[in-house]
């Protein structure tokens, strides 16, 4: 995950344009609020990225804590929101020493292609351990082993269409296809699971587990999936 941990801590090119990326986060924060159980909630975003649209959220519940490995864009998150006081800035280190269940919803968007099956596993666990009995697991975004970047194509130039971003999205693809990301994407590549496989993990991880309906943000081809602590009886 490192070296993707440092892209993202970079100047990137990943989002065509500024009302991409604006859209981007506000899809997400309201796709996360529909998961909120409660007002009073506590909600862990796990490698939440730049978060733009955490207010939204924030709004939405008790406590929202988001969760960043990458130091330079902790940072930016520290600044933006530190006189916000329902909402808090940590470290993946800093999430490992949480508390055991203390957590009423956990939400890993789009961060599992990025890890390492290994990697995958062990955050799992610590998430397992830090939710309530009563918690959540929400894991968006998860690419299938069958669907390849033409659907990623075909759902970004959808999106454009749909929002007025179209001529920006075939230009962002052409920039995409000679940057670092295309190369970083080829040589150390995205982890896909099937349905079966990413039950199979989170199962293996303690935890009860169905599909969505529907996944979070606007990538219609991929997976999110909804992982609880099985009830005790």
């Amino acid at each position: 995950m490192d070296d993707w941990i440092d892209y993202y801590d970079s100047t990137h090119t990943i989002y065509v344009s500024k009302l991409h990326r604006d859209l981007h986060f506000q899809i997400i924060a309201r796709d996360i609020i529909g998961y909120i159980p409660s007002p009073d909630a506590t909600v862990l975003d796990y490698a939440c990225g730049e978060a733009l649209s955490a207010n939204e959220v924030a709004a939405a519940c008790g406590k929202l804590i988001l969760a960043e490995p990458a130091p330079g864009v902790r940072g930016r998150l520290i600044a933006r929101f530190a006189p916000k006081t329902k909402i808090r800035v940590r470290s993946l280190d800093d999430i490992r020493k949480m508390q055991d269940q203390s957590i009423d919803l956990v939400v890993m968007n789009s961060v599992a292609q990025y890890m390492t099956p290994e990697e995958l596993d062990a955050a799992l666990l610590n998430i397992r351990r830090i939710l309530k009995p009563s918690g959540k697991l929400v894991l968006g975004d998860i690419l299938q082993p069958n669907v390849g970047m033409g659907r990623d194509v075909m759902a970004l130039l959808g999106f454009g269409l749909r929002h007025g971003f179209l001529k920006d999205a075939l230009i962002g693809l052409i920039s995409t296809a000679l940057s670092d990301y295309r190369q970083l994407r080829s040589r150390i590549g995205l982890q896909r699971y099937s349905e079966d496989e990413i039950t199979a993990k989170l199962k293996a991880a303690g935890f009860a587990v169905q599909r969505a309906h529907g996944n979070i943000g606007h990538n219609r081809w991929r997976m999110t999936f909804v992982a609880r602590p099985p009830l005790v009886r």
